[in-house]
């Protein structure tokens, strides 16, 4: 969305808002819009999910553990864990979960599922982050057993995203916390799962219509027009590319909730031919831009980064600091240029540096930004999309979890082999006073390679309506449908 076609956007909000001003009532069921795609089931085992579809599979399909409404860990499908061995062995007991026909989940259920995720034919995104398991193993009908080779800290919350979920391979079956009790091709209305049995003694109450979740994905606009109308209560899913929409809406500050997400915001360099060849060159690059005065254009609080880890994590060191970062802008943009004039003068080449993003206002913005910093070292740029072949692509995530070797794993796509190897090392540390060692010495390799350039973290927003009072912000922009309202199941 241009700026000329964002004016009117917000004369349509204007309007809405003096026509409705009546808060959506209690006691009737939360409309939930996710920025995306139509909501459906979709295996993570397949391909990757959209974000609509993984907020369905989350909500229909709880894993061993799930996140709650502050994105930390709670039960899931098992009731409690242990973990023993120096970190190397999870045990975890099976709850009273239920498939949808009522049958109990069992520990082989459980065991199955996970192996299909970890088969060499697997397109989960998350499967890269489970090679330290050895074995997934059934110990007693309610009891599983996860053996890793190397301690992994971080393997609960892997376990608890949407990716992981615990699911029927025959229609994507999951044990809730929701069933999706009707769908009606642009929306799914999901009830929340309680023993029937339990309901029928009495011991536990019957979901209400506040509790039920109607959900459905759409466009970024009609989302927020959706919820400025007081036809929804929840907007989910919006990033940098939509803030622009948000922010012609000019909604109550305290409807808007701006989660502080850990993760990477910048440039993959995915094509190390030409100027890109040279680590010295890659990093020139990284040092053209004024991040502050792009992130503070977009918002005033979004903050530039400039390390590729945002904090010591499970470093032995601090995050390495590159070393372009300790000049001023124009001594590194004047260094820059003259990097630019040797590599003209020794090479005959003079294609323009082709930089994927998305389509968007933000994606304008941020390519107006781009260009620019570009331009201010002589080197021509052009975009392209997503999806085409590109020397340089928009990377925007959140951190699955607080590992810093998530970082440079994300960031070395590609990366120089002896940068590689030091980050295969961090992986396959024994222990965790190593795996600490060696991931300091594989931020120090891969800031030296330059194989990302980062400008920020992740921004991610929602809008919410005042009736869901357990909405929380949180590192990991997780937020499930069961922790907006009422009796969390």
């Amino acid at each position: 969305m241009t700026r000329r076609s964002i004016l009117p956007f917000a004369a349509l909000i204007a309007a809405s808002l003096l026509a409705g001003c009546e808060r959506r009532p209690d006691d009737v069921p939360v409309v939930a819009s996710v920025i995306g795609d139509q909501a459906q089931l979709a295996n993570p085992n397949a391909r990757w999910l959209e974000p609509t579809e993984r907020a369905l599979l989350g909500a229909t399909a709880q894993g061993l553990v799930r996140f709650d409404a502050a994105g930390g860990i709670e039960p899931g499908i098992a009731e409690r864990w242990i973990v023993i061995d120096d970190g190397r062995s999870y045990i975890f007991r099976i709850g009273a979960a239920r498939w949808p026909d009522g049958t109990q989940v069992t520990a082989q259920d459980v065991v199955t599922a996970l192996k299909r995720v970890a088969a060499a034919d697997s397109r989960n995104p998350l499967a890269p982050y489970l090679t330290a398991i050895n074995q997934i193993v059934v110990m007693t009908p309610q009891v599983i057993e996860i053996r890793l080779s190397a301690p992994r800290p971080d393997l609960l919350s892997i376990l608890a995203q949407p990716e992981l979920a615990i699911f029927q391979a025959r229609g994507l079956a999951g044990s809730g916390p929701f069933r999706i009790i009707e769908d009606d091709g642009s929306s799914v209305l999901l009830r929340p799962d309680r023993d029937p049995q339990a309901i029928a003694d009495e011991s536990i109450d019957p979901p209400t219509p506040a509790e039920h979740v109607r959900l459905r994905g759409e466009r970024a606009a009609l989302a927020v027009a959706r919820f400025v109308e007081r036809q929804s209560d929840l907007v989910l899913g919006g990033g940098f590319d939509d803030w622009l929409i948000v922010r012609a809406a000019e909604l109550p500050p305290a409807s808007i909730r701006i989660d502080p997400a850990a993760g990477l915001f910048g440039l993959a360099i995915v094509n190390r031919d030409g100027f890109l060849a040279e680590p010295v060159n890659r990093a020139a690059i990284a040092g053209i831009f004024d991040r502050a005065r792009f992130t503070t254009a977009l918002r005033p609080d979004w903050a530039a980064a400039e390390t590729l880890l945002p904090d010591q994590l499970d470093s032995a060191s601090s995050p390495a600091i590159p070393e372009w970062a300790t000049l001023d802008l124009s001594t590194r943009r004047l260094a820059a240029r003259a990097r630019v004039s040797i590599w003209r003068a020794q090479s005959e080449e003079t294609a323009a540096l082709r930089v994927a993003l998305p389509s968007g206002s933000g994606s304008d913005a941020l390519w107006a930004f781009l260009s620019n910093g570009f331009a201010s070292v002589g080197l021509p740029v052009t975009r392209v999309a997503m999806d085409a072949d590109a020397d340089l692509r928009l990377v925007d995530r959140v951190a699955p979890y607080d590992s810093a070797r998530w970082y440079l794993a994300m960031a070395c796509n590609p990366c120089s082999d002896d940068a590689q190897a030091a980050v295969d090392a961090a992986r396959a540390a024994p222990t965790l006073a190593e795996r600490r060692a060696a991931i300091a010495i594989a931020d120090i390799a891969v800031a030296a390679d330059t194989p990302f350039v980062l400008i920020a973290r992740p921004l991610r927003w929602s809008l919410v309506a005042q009736r869901l009072q357990r909405f929380q912000p949180n590192v990991r922009a997780s937020h499930p449908l069961n922790h907006l309202r009422g009796d969390p199941n």
